[in-house]
Order: C-alpha cells, then structure tokens, then sequence
C-alpha cells in the first residue's frame, strides 16, 4: 500500500452501509487522534444525488444496509476527489440483499489510480470470502473489521508524517549563552570521588545552572536554627524539604513543607520534617533540609524532564506532565538525544499536558521558547555527561514568563573506559569540539566546523550562488537548486559514518557559507568518498588545501584506510590540488573524469 499512496494527512472519511460498523470505525479513529474529515459542499451534494434521505448526512457515511455497488463507487469517488479527504475506510457488512463482490469491483474501480488509501473492511466469513479475494488481487488492502483498517490507515499517516519530518529544515540556531561543561564536570567527579553515585538537591541544582536552565536558589541547613538563616538569605516565604540521599519523593513521607512565611515557622517545620521521616522511613539517612524560593506563579503548568538510561539505546530524554501524579498521570514521551528544536517540538506534541501549553481558558501561553531551551540544555547534558545515570526534573514550572526547575535529582554511575567521547550514545552529537578558526594566506579568518541540520537554510543560498561552472564541477549535472530531500540528506548527516564540514565567515551576528568539503563512508567499512565546493569568489585563496587537509585528517582519526574522489578531468585545478596532497590517480575507462585515491594509511 505504501509503495503507491501517499495521505497528505489525517483526515480520515469511514464510508459503511452500516450504522454500527462506522460508530466502531469513529471511535476508533478518536482512540488514535485521527481526524474524521468534514465533507466539502460538493461531496455532500453528490451523496444527496444518490444516497436514501435516511443517508447519515455526514462522516461516516452511511449508505444504509441495502446499499448496491453504485452507492460505493459514487461515495469513494466523491472521497477521493474532495480535498479535504485524506483516505478512507469502506465497510460492508453482508445483509440479505447485500452483494459484497459487486461492491468490491465497484469500491476497485472507482479506487484505480487513485493517490488516497483506500482501505477495506469486508465483514463477515463465508458470505464474503470471494468478494475480499477479489480486492486482495486488485492490491487494495482488505480487513475483517474496522478497527484493522482505520489502524492500518493511522500507521500510513504516521510513516509518511515521519518521512516529512524528515525534510523539514530547522531554523537557525538561537545565539543562547552557552553552558559552563567545565563546572558541571567538576561536580560530578567530586561526587564519585567520594564514592557517591547520587548528588544532592543543590549540587543537581548546580549542574542545572551549569548548563544555563534557571532553578529555584536553594540553600542547605543541618539544624533549624541553619534553617531559618538560610530563609533570611533568601527572603520568605520559603519552601522546605528533606535533603536525604535515600529518599525519592520527598512528599510521600512528609518532608515538604509549604509558604513558611517566618523564621519560627522555619524552625517548627525543620523539626517536624525530620520527625516525619524518622517515623515513616527509619532507615533513611538525613543530612538536614533544604531551604528553597517559595515559586508562585499562578498560570504554571507543572511539568517533568528527565534522563533515563536505556540498556541498548543509552541516555533517552523524557519530557511529560509533573507534579506528585507524574506516576499516576503516565504522561511521557521519550526522544534520543541529540534534540533539535524539531523534535522538541514533536515530543511536546505528543503529550496530553502538551495541549495545554497554550492559552487554555484563563491561562496565557507558556513561554515556549524558554521551555524548548529547557529540553535542550537537557538534551547537551545528556550528549556531554557520559556519568549522567538518571535525570529528574520534577516539576519544572512553566508559564508566560519563562520555565524555572524546582526540584531536581541527579543519580550518577562511572562512565569506564569509554572507545570515543559519545560513545555512550545511540547518535552521535554535533562534535562542537572540531569548530577552529583558520586564517588563510591573505590573512582572511574563517571558521571550519561540521555541518549541522540548522544550517539547511545558509546551505541552500550558498549553492543557490554558485556559478554554472561550479555546479558543473561539484554535481556534474546542472543542477539550478537542492532539492527537500538532497538539502536534508546534506545537512543532516551522521557524524559516526560521515562528516561535512563548512567554512563560514561571521557578518552581523550570522553566518554565511563559503564552502564545504564532505565525505561519506563506503560499505566496505574501510574507505570513503570525499566531495568539495567552494563558492566563485573564494577559490584560489588557499581555502581549498586548508578543508581537505582538514577533511583528510578527520577521516584518517576514524580509522579509515583510503579516500576516493571522482574529478572532472576539465578540473585542472583541483586534480593538481589532489595530486600536492597525496592522491594517486587510478586509471579508470570514463575519458572525461579522473578516480584519485589517497592511501589515508600514509603520512605525509
């Protein structure tokens, strides 16, 4: 089915000549959010022109139980000419006066060359057993009941869905002050040095800061008077809660307390506190409390971000709804790290609490942006902390004017001997640690870093600029622009079996591409393909030499064992280029191009 239809959404029509079969065809489209398409004004009129009075005047369509192949030829041609349809699901349900093969040549014809699913749903055993052979062999998909069928068409939607996804550019990324990796280290080694693998509320508080997502200031105190200097310092009213490396949920066992708006209040809390779990949890060990801001902020969502740790896949992050229900609610949604601002947008979308991120009856929008940021500095934590065993943000508060995180905890466990600095992850991050500044021999600066998915838009105006001739040279082909999928295929690449690395110039706050030189691993698993561009105005500058000099070493610190590229033979200049670098030229039968190889075993 997926090989020649292609839904552009969601939008589902149920036809049926069956009141009940299309109630479970609905609800179950309502189960998977599937929208249930409204009928345009000329696909209602047609259904007039030919269906009973009694028809149901709506989706589903209801063509009523004495339903011949006319009414399902007529409803599934005016469902694949309405452009609000998407696909459709077509029930029958044997009745007396029902002739199911007539109705599948009929639902068969009118679904030919069609580029919409049509997707069947013949009920019933012997009475239909030649009529679903029939539309078997004209390779329409055929189920015994309704619910199969809206399933099978909400997994085409999805699959397609991911197939956009997977063209959408991201934007550019947002100038944000970067993170403070060095501090959050240092944190964590202390810890295991120590022999802890679980941090305390403050210094989890700390890595947070480290990584630039606001938190609530918090304080520690080991006796109440402590306590109640620490409210001073940080201005009431105050929160209070257990600092206990044993325990969890802190509420569970009576170690929180709320809006304690003076110094008394303080010492009476801390004491009753401890007393609490003592009582419930004897065994718990209790380093005192701590004292917190007292977050107000009445038009907050609570919600949760976290790191989990998977066996296969590695670090994961999750982001749902928050608060003492977290467990209850099983409002979750995990994604891989590295996030972009793409799939934060999709694991938002996915949650239930996501829907009321914006106004919702009396409540403004959340600051979105100030949340995504949460999930990506989440999401680098992850990348840059191999130690980062378990990560709980619980709740982070989100309103109109920002996120801000007031509990967190942070479980640890040694990273080992690890092969390579991400090898604790399923995708290989951004290697930021390879962004240089080169200066060329006329003493202009440039900076050579990898590509990366946000830079689709600066990728596409730099190949949009290229002359005629430098297209030729690069794409041998005429190629006017990149492509959706050629310009995603380019930018989103995988750092563990390629690389592409750009040289940028810095002008007013943004950057502008001026070339980029790429390779691609080959099957073998030894060699790889290497491809270079550079823009009219920069060639002959000596940018040239200094990418693929770049590019070689980056391949041979991967282990690769030979580099190939295919060069016109018209490119006098770069088979010289090649040729200073190493590259042997290996005689091939195509007259017009050159196979020049580098043995990256061989230092030069």
């Amino acid at each position: 089915l997926a090989s020649h239809v292609r839904p552009t959404g969601e939008r589902l029509a149920v036809i049926t000549n069956g009141g009940g079969p299309g109630v479970m065809a609905a609800d179950r489209a309502a189960d998977l959010e599937l929208e249930l398409a409204t009928l345009s004004p000329a696909t209602f009129e047609s259904m007039q022109r030919v269906l009973p009075d009694t028809w149901s005047h709506g989706n589903p369509i209801d063509l009523i139980g004495d339903a011949g192949p006319d009414r399902y030829r007529a409803a599934v041609s005016a469902c694949i000419a309405d452009p609000g349809v998407d696909g459709m699901v077509v029930v029958l349900t044997p009745q007396a006066m029902t002739d199911a093969e007539g109705a599948a040549r009929a639902m068969v014809e009118a679904a030919k060359g069609a580029s919409k699913p049509v997707i069947a749903a013949w009920m019933g055993e012997a009475s239909v057993e030649v009529a679903r052979a029939q539309i078997r062999k004209a390779g329409l998909p055929v189920f015994r009941g309704p619910e199969t069928a809206v399933e099978t068409f909400a997994h085409l939607a999805q699959f397609y869905r991911n197939q956009r996804a997977l063209l959408e550019a991201p934007g550019p990324l947002a100038h944000t002050e970067p993170p403070d990796p060095q501090a959050a280290r240092a944190i964590v080694s202390a810890a295991l040095a120590e022999g802890r693998n679980q941090l305390s509320g403050p210094e989890s508080k700390a890595i947070l800061e480290a990584y630039r997502i606001p938190v609530a200031r918090t304080l520690t105190a080991a006796t109440g008077e402590e306590a109640a200097r620490a409210a001073q310092s940080i201005g009431f009213p105050v929160v209070m809660k257990i600092d206990s490396p044993d325990v969890t949920h802190k509420s569970d066992v009576g170690g929180v307390k709320l809006a304690l708006a003076d110094a008394n209040a303080v010492r009476a809390a801390f004491d009753e506190i401890c007393a609490n779990v003592r009582a419930r949890r004897p065994d718990a060990r209790i380093a005192g409390v701590t004292v917190e801001t007292m977050i107000a902020r009445p038009h907050g969502r609570e919600l949760m971000i976290g790191v989990v740790r998977d066996s296969i896949f590695g670090p994961a992050i999750a982001f749902g709804a928050g608060g003492i229900a977290v467990e209850v609610l099983k409002d979750r949604v995990i994604g891989l790290p590295p996030l972009n601002e793409l799939l934060v947008e999709n694991m938002i979308r996915a949650t239930r609490v996501g829907k009321m991120l914006g106004e919702f009856r009396n409540l403004p929008a959340v600051d979105r942006k100030a949340l995504d940021a949460v999930l990506l500095r989440v999401s680098e934590m992850a990348c840059a902390l191999p130690e980062l065993e378990e990560l709980d943000v619980n709740p982070l508060i989100a309103d109109e004017s920002g996120a801000i995180a007031v509990d967190a905890r942070i479980v640890l466990r040694p990273a080992g001997g690890q092969r390579t600095r991400y090898a604790h992850l399923a995708i290989h991050p951004y290697p930021e640690e390879m962004e240089t500044m080169a200066r060329l021999p006329g003493g202009e600066w440039v900076k050579i870093r990898p590509i990366r998915p946000e830079d689709a838009r600066m990728e596409s105006a730099f190949v949009d600029g290229l002359s005629s001739e430098t297209i030729h040279s690069r794409f041998q082909s005429t190629l006017k622009s990149l492509t959706p999928a050629m310009l995603a295929r380019f930018t989103q690449i995988d750092y563990d079996r390629e690389m592409a690395l750009v040289a940028v110039l810095e002008e007013a706050g943004a950057e502008r591409q001026v070339a980029v030189v790429r390779y691609i691993t080959l099957p073998d698993g030894d060699s790889c393909e290497y491809a270079i561009v550079i823009a009219d105005a920069w060639q002959r500058r000596g940018l040239g030499r200094l990418l693929m000099s770049a590019i070689i070493e980056t391949a041979r610190s991967r282990g690769l064992k030979k580099m190939i590229g295919w060069i016109l033979a018209s490119n006098t200049a770069m088979l010289r280029l090649c040729a200073a670098l190493g590259f042997v030229n290996v005689p091939g039968e195509d007259p017009y191009t050159r196979q020049m190889v580098l043995d990256l075993r061989r230092k030069p």
